[in-house]
C-alpha cells in the first residue's frame, strides 16, 4: 500500500469508525459516491477486501482491522505533529481536551482548576455530558481523557480508577422513610425511584441495584440530576444520585440521605482514554495528576 494517500487514509478511518459510507460522507463534507471510490481504490492497493458488506450494514474485514490500527496510528503521529507546531508557534500552550460526566459537574471543575493553576501552559477545553456522549467523543477524538464512573466495554479504551463515588438515596425531610435506621432495599419496591435516562451512570448503577429485585420500586426518569433534586423535595419519590450532587441540599435540610441496606452504594471514578493513540502531553499529565491526587483532592472538596 505505498501509494495510498494521506486522504484516502482519513476516508477510510472514518468510515471505519462510523461503520456507515453515509455518515463517514458527512463527517468529511464529501458526497457519498466519492467515499465509495476512494475505499475501492484503497481496496485495490490493499489487494483485499476491507469492509464485509450485509445488505445496507458494512463490518470490518481482517485485513480492514489490521489497516484500521496502522492509519489509526499514522493519524495520530500527524496530530502530535500538528500539536507540537502549534505549541511552539504560541510559546508553549498545550490543550488539553477533558469529557465529563454530568454527576461530576459539582466538584471537578474545582479539581480541574487545581491542575491548571500549576499548569499555566495549559488551554482548558472541557465538555460535560453523558456516558455514551462521553464514549463517542473519546471514539472521534473530540476528547483526550474522559472521567466517568462504568468504564467503556471496549477493547480500545484504557480505564484507571482513582476515587471512591458513593451513590446514595435521597428523600424529602418529610418522607414517611426520612430518619428511619437500616431499611430493608426491598422495602423500596413501595416507592417511586426517580432516576436519571438509561445510558447514563446513575442509571446503569441504579440497574444494578434494583433490577434483579422481586419487588422492584416504580422508575420515574428525568433528564437532569436538579431535576430528579427538585422534584425529590416536592415529595414525588426518593432519587438515587451520585453523593457529591446531593451534598449541598443535604447541608441545607432540603434533602435527607435514606439510611437503606446496602447504601451508600460505592462505585469509583475513572479516568479513561484511547489506546489507539498516544495522548498528548497536558492530557498526559492531567491523567497522572488525576491517579496521583484525584482522591484526596476530591475527599477535600466534598468535606466543604
Amino acid at each position: 500500500m505505498k501509494h495510498v494517500t494521506l486522504r484516502q487514509i482519513k476516508i477510510f478511518e472514518s468510515v471505519a469508525r462510523n461503520l456507515s459510507f453515509s455518515r463517514a460522507a458527512e463527517d468529511l463534507h464529501l458526497t457519498q459516491p466519492a467515499v465509495s471510490m476512494q475505499i475501492k481504490q484503497m481496496e485495490g492497493l490493499a489487494g483485499l477486501p476491507l469492509f464485509r458488506h450485509n445488505g445496507k450494514r458494512i463490518s470490518l474485514t481482517e485485513g480492514g482491522s489490521l489497516v484500521l490500527r496502522h492509519c489509526q496510528v499514522i493519524l495520530a503521529d500527524l496530530r502530535a505533529a500538528e500539536q507540537s507546531l502549534a505549541n511552539l508557534l504560541s510559546g508553549g500552550v498545550q490543550h488539553l481536551r477533558i469529557g465529563l460526566i454530568t454527576s461530576g459537574s459539582r466538584l471537578f471543575p474545582h479539581l480541574i482548576h487545581s491542575f491548571v493553576q500549576e499548569h499555566a501552559a495549559v488551554d482548558l477545553d472541557m465538555k460535560v455530558g453523558p456516558r455514551a456522549r462521553l464514549i463517542e467523543m473519546l471514539r472521534s477524538e473530540q476528547i483526550d481523557v474522559a472521567v466517568m464512573v462504568r468504564a467503556p466495554d471496549l477493547p480500545q479504551m484504557v480505564a484507571r480508577p482513582f476515587a471512591d463515588h458513593p451513590f446514595v438515596l435521597v428523600a424529602a425531610p418529610t418522607h414517611a422513610l426520612a430518619g428511619q435506621r437500616a431499611i430493608p432495599l426491598a422495602r423500596m419496591g413501595a416507592e417511586c425511584l426517580i432516576v436519571r435516562e438509561s445510558g447514563t451512570d446513575t442509571r446503569i448503577v441504579a440497574d444494578d441495584v434494583f433490577l434483579g429485585q422481586a419487588a422492584a420500586p416504580r422508575h420515574m426518569e428525568l433528564g437532569t440530576s436538579e431535576a430528579i433534586k427538585q422534584s425529590v423535595m416536592a415529595g414525588l419519590g426518593v432519587g438515587l444520585l451520585s453523593v457529591h450532587e446531593v451534598d449541598a441540599e443535604v447541608r441545607s435540610g432540603q434533602l435527607q440521605l435514606l439510611d437503606v441496606q446496602g447504601f451508600p452504594l460505592l462505585r469509583q471514578w475513572q479516568v479513561v482514554h484511547s489506546g489507539d493513540r498516544p495522548l498528548p502531553p497536558a492530557a498526559r499529565e492531567f491523567r497522572q495528576f488525576l491517579l496521583a491526587d484525584g482522591g484526596a483532592i476530591l475527599a477535600s472538596l466534598a468535606g466543604h
